[in-house]
């Protein structure tokens, strides 16, 4: 999803969205590409899974019911992007 279309769907401003993704994508949690003037994100639930793997051993001390929410989200947000076909 471009930058621009991300900032509006979640009301925040275009100048914190590009700076949020930024840091997103330099952390490996999103991919970048440039169509044309805008650049365009998408998730990358692989190293997504790996944080989350990563606080559940180190941060839960391995009880996955803390992270259960938040795991539930992701896996609902990648199924849904796998049956649109659209990039996140």
């Amino acid at each position: 999803m471009a930058a621009g279309d991300l900032a509006r769907a979640t009301g925040v401003n275009f100048t914190t969205a590009s700076a949020q993704l930024g840091q997103l994508s330099n952390a490996g949690l999103v991919t970048s590409r440039r169509n044309g003037r805008s650049v365009v994100y998408s998730a990358d639930y692989a190293a997504a899974r790996g944080l989350m793997a990563f606080l559940l051993k180190d941060c839960c001390q391995e009880r996955p019911e803390i992270l259960a929410p938040l795991s539930d989200m992701a896996q609902r947000a990648a199924q849904s992007e796998e049956r649109q076909g659209r990039l996140l």
